[in-house]
């Protein structure tokens, strides 16, 4: 279905994606995971060629990408952009019919999605009257109205509520039964665990881990050790025999070393605890991500979403960047003097027709050139405030 092959993105001070490569295929859920500042939504853009690569392509059924492929793709943002005075049901056919679909059957299809949500009662309020949560429903049915082959979800689970999260997780197994493929950013592992195929794993803008879920686990191995208990856990970190822990309230994930067993560790363990549980598992994939990138990296994630959800999108600061302003400019100009003298040359008896055409052509250029730098700005500074994000603290 879709193919990236060495995706690099780099902007003026960050390597936001280096040598990139995967393969989603039809019928399958694909895990995009990864610290914050990692490179996943910069990853994402350039799968949806909303940015373009420095280097490497990206193909879909094994052709480049074209303007018939896009409406074959749904897109969930990570940044909510609804239109926040405008009425729920109104909002849905408004982007459904920038898909191509009429009127009376998006209706249709936009009430029963609102139906399986909950939100049919919802249908002739605003936007803005609702949760983030119900938001982010309304986004999600817009990104899948079109019933798209693709479907590409940047943190879907945000503001979802545990029962909502249950709904979303069973549509995904719809969509994937319906033959579709997904791609779906998160933090939650173990999510990501119970509902990938795959996952592709990011750090620092290169694949660190990537796979078959049961291949990435067999990779690690079995030396994954889970315990319950009663007491304080915190010195199991510190032993010799351990190379990860993530310790909760009376539950412990440890990841041994190699050469270490039961016989090495038990001995200290019942010394300071009362041990109610002792088995050794496959390491859970939140293990594995915090044996491959870090437990410093989850005390970062862990610690970043509400500061972002108050910071202002890439997308917002675009317009104040002195490149935009410079393309805007000049756009400005070229239209006044283009119109102008388009103008002055219809209103004469023989018209010559040459210069109109050129200043169309000039115009035209001037467009380009400044919805191109807009593009390219809004990719460098989402691409910044991802980096940001990740390496804050």
């Amino acid at each position: 279905m879709l193919t990236a092959k060495n995706l690099r993105k780099e902007f003026a001070t960050v390597l936001a994606v280096d040598d990139v490569s995967l393969e989603v295929l039809r019928g399958s859920i694909f895990g995009l995971i990864g610290p914050n500042g990692a490179g996943k939504s910069t990853t994402i853009r350039m799968l949806l060629n909303i940015t373009a690569p420095d280097r490497g392509a990206v193909f879909y059924d094994g052709k480049p990408f074209t303007p018939a492929i896009q409406n074959c793709i749904g897109y969930l943002p990570e940044e909510r952009g609804l239109y926040r005075k405008n009425k729920l049901l109104d909002t849905i056919v408004y982007f459904a019919g920038l898909r191509g679909i009429e009127s009376a059957e998006a209706k249709k299809r936009a009430k029963e999605w609102l139906s399986r949500f909950d939100l049919l009662s919802y249908a002739d309020r605003k936007v803005e009257e609702l949760s983030k949560g119900n938001q982010q429903k309304i986004q999600f049915v817009i990104s899948i109205l079109h019933d798209p082959a693709l479907v590409v979800l940047d943190e879907p689970f945000s503001g979802l509520d545990p029962v909502n999260q249950i709904v979303l997780k069973e549509i995904f197994q719809d969509l994937k039964q319906q033959n579709k493929a997904i791609i779906f950013s998160t933090h939650q592992m173990e999510t990501a665990e119970k509902l990938c195929d795959e996952i592709c794993l990011i750090d620092h803008g290169k694949i660190v881990v990537e796979g078959t879920l049961k291949n990435v686990k067999k990779q690690f191995g079995q030396n994954s050790l889970h315990l319950e208990y009663n007491g304080d856990g915190s010195f199991l970190r510190s032993l010799p025999e351990v190379k990860s822990a993530t310790i909760y309230e009376n539950y412990a994930e440890l990841v041994l070393n190699d050469s270490a067993g039961s016989k090495d560790i038990l001995p200290a363990l019942l010394e300071r605890l009362d041990v109610r549980r002792f088995e050794f598992v496959e390491p859970s994939l939140n293990s594995i991500f915090l044996s491959v990138v870090g437990a410093d990296e989850t005390i970062r994630h862990s610690e970043k979403p509400a500061a972002m959800a108050h910071a202002a999108p890439a997308v917002a600061k675009t317009s104040a960047d002195p490149r935009v302003k410079k393309a805007l400019v000049s756009l400005i100009l070229a239209a006044i003097v283009g119109f102008t003298l388009i103008g002055v040359e219809v209103m004469k008896p023989h018209t010559d027709w040459s210069t109109p055409a050129l200043m169309g052509g000039v115009i035209l250029f001037a467009v380009y050139r400044y919805m191109k730098t807009v593009k390219d700005v809004t990719g460098e500074l989402a691409a910044r405030s991802e980096q940001e994000n990740g390496h804050a603290h």
